[in-house]
């Protein structure tokens, strides 16, 4: 299916080495920002508590981390979703503190608000729940608690580690399969084109200092197999191209890859952001960051699979012989010698 079909090659290849520099620099400077500033970790790795609170009226952040700074926590993060009457409060866990101190937090928060702390009775879906709340003397509600999570310091670096660990095995799994399928010179290529989409995510989030928790890490490894799939459709199209424009250059061959490609990309592209767009404005807090990683890496992937990861096969070498393998004339005196 296309939309439209481009009649005359676009020369890539022409413009690589310029838009290889701009992406050498890119690169150096998210690894840049992340030596310099570095991830900022939700509790899921560092460990510690993420409450989510519900007020009637616009919430006072600064009021908010004052308090919890009153309590001992050095520099809590706080920050507002969807509305700003939603906030989220992320707290390390403290030292010698039992618990994950939630109620403590909640207390203090409440008391901020001139009340106290009530058991309020809701029914969700046809179905009756309770949730921490807050009440003022008029029975008013000025404080509610939505969800709270608590992860240990322990289970925090395990989940750190495990992290790195299927980063590290889609990147050789995927390396195996594209060098299996094609050629070395080609797992060679779209592995630097992935981990340069990679390092990239990362380095926004680092210089923003968007908060990194396991939905971000799904959403990297969703971005690796998502930039593979729009490599291999690439280097499926030259293959097939070396067998039919022998006399075309190595050149030549993958500018006419890209460019007849080009509308299967824009049709792919374009309706998975549409879908990704949705989660962002829609998803609320939990989709919020991981939308906003496919988005940096969907733009990126695009742009690595052109332009990084063609462009790395050809300085690389990469020819026809390598792809299609040179058909042996049969002897016609099967060997014999007269």
């Amino acid at each position: 299916m296309e939309f439209f079909k481009i009649k005359r090659d676009i020369p890539f290849m022409r413009h690589a080495l310029i838009f290889n520099v701009i992406s050498a620099l890119t690169f150096a400077a998210a690894v840049f920002f992340l030596i310099h500033k570095n991830l900022h970790f939700s509790v899921e790795f560092t460990g510690g508590t993420k409450l989510e609170l519900r007020y009637p009226h616009a919430a006072d952040q600064e009021k908010i981390r004052h308090n919890l700074e009153s309590l001992g926590y050095e520099q809590p993060v706080v920050t507002s979703f969807g509305t700003a009457q939603d906030i989220i409060v992320n707290l390390p866990a403290l030292k010698g503190q039992k618990g994950d101190g939630s109620e403590r937090v909640f207390s203090t928060l409440c008391a901020a608000e001139k009340g106290t702390p009530k058991q309020i009775a809701s029914v969700v879906n046809g179905q009756p729940v309770s949730k921490q709340g807050c009440v003022d003397a008029a029975g008013a509600e000025v404080l509610s608690l939505q969800s709270k999570d608590f992860v240990g310091p322990q289970v925090g670096e395990e989940l750190a580690q495990n992290g790195l660990n299927a980063l590290l095995m889609v990147v050789v799994g995927v390396m195996i399969y594209l060098a299996i399928r094609f050629e070395w010179k080609f797992a060679v290529a779209a592995i630097v084109a992935n981990l340069h989409d990679v390092v990239i995510i990362l380095g926004f989030f680092a210089f923003f200092q968007w908060e990194f928790s396991l939905t971000v890490l799904a959403a990297i490894l969703a971005v690796l197999g998502y930039s593979v799939n729009e490599s291999v459709v690439i280097f499926d199209r030259i293959r097939e191209n070396f067998r039919k424009q022998r006399r075309a250059s190595v050149t030549e061959v993958i500018d006419n890859a890209i460019t007849s490609t080009i509308s299967r990309t824009m049709i792919t592209h374009g309706c998975t952001q549409l879908m990704v767009l949705s989660m962002l404005f829609l998803g609320g807090a939990t989709l919020h960051y991981f939308a906003i990683a496919l988005t940096i890496g969907i733009c990126f992937g695009i742009y690595s699979s052109v332009f990084v990861a063609a462009a790395i096969a050809m300085w690389l070498g990469v020819k026809r012989e390598d792809l299609i393998k040179p058909v042996k004339e049969k002897d016609e005196t099967d060997g014999a010698v007269v």
